[in-house]
């Protein structure tokens, strides 16, 4: 089914909360393991039914923060959701509690049981207000960033339609377009603050409530972190300051060199990869499609199907335009088993990664559509990122067909690129545990914060105040899972550790490397993130070596890269 033809009807709260108490009550009162499956079934059907109204009317605001219905029906959603999560949650109970578990888990896997023990950590009744209270200052957030009209070279534009300008070769527009994005976030600064603030405090008595020291031991366990922990997550960020910082520095300083620019660079020159310009692609959004479904459709019979489906479907929006929100996601609509990519096509190289990102997302969920249960379709969200960052890569071979000749360009952008981004992603996440710790400090001491660890993680940045915001250490603010989706930042980065080990395998052995992607693919949500990774023969990010092994494998690519013709 299309998606402008998929009907939305606001769900019923009350008559969901009856329809999933009679099965709960038919699933206590089951006399044999085969009853109380029978019983989940039809709540899992119920559940199914729930996220797609959900997603529909999610995609429907995001498309257009300005439509009135939508915007109505996301706070009515923001209200119901916690009441359904409650109703889950009692399911999920009766399910862990169960004298068919043993059995149960033999249908549906151990892991399904894992992850709900870890459910249970994340909830009580009396969070119901709280967790409220998150989704309207969640979504205000959205709503603010998505209303940016900054008046910029005769137009007024929206944030996404002002990064092309942020990348142009001329210094002195390129740095005029950076201190107008900047003006937008310093004019609402104020707001940013008190909502990022409100959040902290909110996440912070949840915690409490629920008995732990702070949010960051609840935040785990939102994020369903089952096959790693916190004291992990140290370990790794201490290894990208050893091996990647370094690595980075080095590239940024040659990009200086490149261009022409002091170094440390401020964040306008940062962005200026090449003097001649960083690649862009060539054609219109509906070139860059075409190349799109040609790329999945001679990569493989599996990605050649699933592109067909998402064309003929229109599961995709991918154009910027003013209301609607920024960035770029994929979701899935499980009635309709199918998947929906959402981005704001700019002109820059970052339209080819997100038709090759979003639809590495997209692709997995379609492989997975017919798993059962739909908790199972999906694995936590690093291994998700792991689905995506390497079909970036596997793009390689057909990056001519939109870059042209700029190909080689884009080849040490995009791996130069991949490597920059891990200190950063890592600092995100830096930042966020220090907060979750010290929930009082006030916004002027978060913004401290982040420009010390802007010292260790990114020593190739200057501060200052040539540009407002970002130069004041306040960049932060425009990063949305920070606000959004706590800790899931650090997933990328070790996402992208693994999809740089899937480029490895790629330099020697792509038909190898395709169908190790594919087994991990496959697995879906049916493994834990690190059973994924040895199930594809890789390494896991939190060992020893993996970091430092992809990081000289890459950097001994990069520096045989003939940089003659690439200025």
């Amino acid at each position: 089914m299309k998606f402008s033809e998929m009907p939305y009807t606001r769900p019923d709260i009350d008559t969901i909360e009856q329809r999933s108490m009679d099965c709960l009550e038919r699933f206590k009162a089951a006399k044999t393991a085969d009853e109380a499956l029978a019983a989940f079934t039809e709540f899992a059907q119920i559940t199914s039914d729930v996220d797609t109204v959900f997603s529909i009317a999610y995609v429907r605001n995001t498309i257009d923060t300005r439509d009135e219905f939508y915007d109505g029906e996301i706070n009515y959603l923001d209200e119901v959701s916690p009441k359904f999560e409650e109703i889950s949650q009692k399911f999920n109970e009766a399910m862990l509690e169960s004298p068919f578990r043993p059995q149960l888990e033999e249908k549906l896997g151990k892991l399904m049981f894992i992850n709900g023990e870890i459910r249970k950590k994340t909830f009580s009744p009396e969070l119901i207000e709280d967790m409220q209270a998150e989704n309207k200052l969640c979504t205000e957030y959205g709503k603010l960033l998505a209303s940016a009209q900054i008046p910029f070279e005769g137009e007024n534009r929206t944030l996404s339609q002002m990064s092309p300008f942020k990348q142009v070769p001329d210094d002195e527009e390129r740095l005029a377009a950076w201190k107008a994005e900047a003006s937008f976030y310093v004019e609402n600064g104020q707001r940013l603050d008190e909502i990022y603030h409100e959040l902290v405090q909110l996440r912070d008595k949840m915690a409490k409530k629920l008995g732990y020291e702070n949010y960051i031991t609840l935040g785990y366990y939102r994020m369903m972190r089952n096959s790693y922990d916190a004291n992990d997550v140290d370990r790794f960020r201490k290894a990208v300051i050893k091996y990647l910082v370094p690595v980075a520095t080095r590239l940024y300083k040659e990009q200086a060199e490149r261009i022409g620019a002091s170094f440390p660079l401020n964040f306008s020159d940062m962005a200026l990869s090449f003097r001649s310009g960083n690649p862009r692609p060539k054609g219109t959004p509906d070139d860059i499609l075409a190349h799109g479904k040609q790329f999945y459709h001679e990569l493989s019979p599996e990605t050649k199907e699933f592109i067909d489906f998402m064309f003929e479907n229109e599961l995709f929006d991918v154009l910027s335009r003013p209301g609607k929100s920024g960035g770029g996601y994929c979701t899935s609509f499980p009635e309709y088993k199918s998947p929906f990519i959402f981005a704001n096509f700019n002109g820059t190289q970052h339209d080819v990664e997100v038709m090759t990102h979003e639809a590495g997302h997209a692709f997995a969920a379609y492989q997975a559509r017919d798993i059962f249960p739909l908790e199972l379709q999906s694995p936590s969200l690093e291994s998700c990122e792991v689905h995506s960052m390497s079909m970036e890569f596997f793009a390689w071979p057909w990056q001519e067909g939109w870059f042209g000749d700029q190909t080689e360009k884009f080849y040490y952008s995009h791996l130069a690129g991949a490597l920059e981004f891990i200190p950063y992603g890592t600092m995100v996440d830096h930042f966020q545990h220090i907060v979750y710790e010290k929930p009082q400090m006030t916004p002027a001491e978060r913004h401290d914060t982040w420009r010390e660890l802007l010292g260790i993680y990114m020593p190739w940045v200057a501060l200052g105040d040539e540009i407002p915001f970002y130069g004041e250490g306040k960049g932060w603010q425009r990063q949305s899972h920070i606000y959004e989706r706590p800790f899931y930042y650090i997933d990328y980065c070790l996402a992208q550790t693994v999809a740089l080990q899937f480029w490895a395998a790629m330099q020697r052995d792509r038909k190898d490397a395709w169908e190790r992607y594919m087994k991990f693919v496959s697995l879906a949500g049916t493994r834990t993130f690190t059973e994924l990774v040895a199930a594809a023969g890789l390494d896991s990010p939190f060992g020893d070596d993996a970091l430092h092994t992809v990081a000289n494998t890459a950097v001994e690519w990069l520096n045989n890269v003939d940089m003659t013709n690439i200025k």
